[in-house]
């Protein structure tokens, strides 16, 4: 009887999963994605790449971060096998004695609102912090940060090897004031299997997902653009950066992030009941 109910009950998991992949699919359609279908370089009417060591304005990048992001340099950014890797070496290079890559969709796509996706496997020495997140752009003028906004679909540091975070960073919200709206996850062998890690952003709420379970919820808290800039479109970054504090002397080199892809949808359009005309669906 028991073995009975245990069917049963399994049966009505799939069947509401089932139902709510099914409903969750009718909402989006596919707008831009990468396979990393193809060898060498990655595509470059997709990818540019972030260089050096952010100096002189964001020397570190802003984050004590001790790598030289290099250009077009498959040593630390190619796509092989079917994956992009993004690998951080311990290497002299100029000043720097680490080397990794940063690769961003500015100025090819970026994009306002929808569910963005990224199945990717994570590197777990201590000195490594993997990112997949995201900026406004601006075609006539630089970010500002943190009141323009930054979104964190993912955040790992090899420190918390088992701890997966998503934030936002705002003026009212952000780290420095230790004000900041992050969540987090608990997740094992973050290094051994490909978990897929996402976000479904609307002009009132963002929600992080990982393998579909959702973990965190930002709102609007209708203060402004001090608590809530995502008005704008942004872009993508992926990128794995080699940080002070975090055990380097003990982390075995090369490190890397493998993607498997990334994927961004946006809202289906919806017929309006009473013609044949389309509009966008409401969020």
């Amino acid at each position: 009887m028991k073995s009975k109910w245990r069917l049963i009950v399994g049966a009505a998991v799939v069947a509401v999963s089932l139902v709510g992949y099914c409903a969750n699919a009718q909402r989006y359609r596919l707008a831009w994605s990468d396979e990393f279908d193809y060898k060498g370089l990655p595509d470059s009417t997709k990818w540019i790449y972030d260089v050096g060591d952010g100096c002189p304005v964001f020397c570190g990048w802003g984050g004590n971060e001790e790598q030289y992001y290099t250009y077009k340099r498959t040593n630390n950014a190619r796509v092989e096998s079917g994956y992009l890797v993004i690998e951080a070496h311990r290497e002299k290079f100029g000043d720097a004695d680490y080397t990794s890559a940063r690769v961003v969709t500015r100025g090819k796509n970026e994009w306002l609102y929808g569910k963005i996706e990224v199945r990717a496997r994570l590197p777990a020495g201590s000195g490594t912090s993997p990112a997949i997140w995201m900026l406004p752009y601006f075609d006539d003028r630089p970010v500002k940060l943190p009141e323009d906004g930054q979104l964190d679909i993912m955040v790992h540091s090899g420190a918390e090897v088992d701890v997966i975070h998503g934030m936002v960073h705002t003026s009212a919200y952000n780290l420095s004031l230790g004000t900041e709206r992050m969540g987090h996850i608990q997740l094992s062998a973050v290094d051994k299997r490909f978990h897929t890690f996402s976000i479904e952003w609307t002009p009132t709420k963002i929600e992080w997902f990982v393998d579909g379970k959702k973990y965190h919820k930002a709102v609007d808290d209708g203060t402004g653009k001090d608590g809530w800039p995502f008005f704008n479109p942004f872009y993508l970054i992926l990128n794995v950066s080699v940080r002070q504090g975090q055990g380097l002397e003990s982390t075995d080199w090369p490190q890397r992030m493998e993607v498997d892809f990334v994927r961004v949808y946006q809202r289906k359009p919806k017929k309006r009941p009473q013609d044949d005309e389309f509009m966008d669906e409401g969020f």
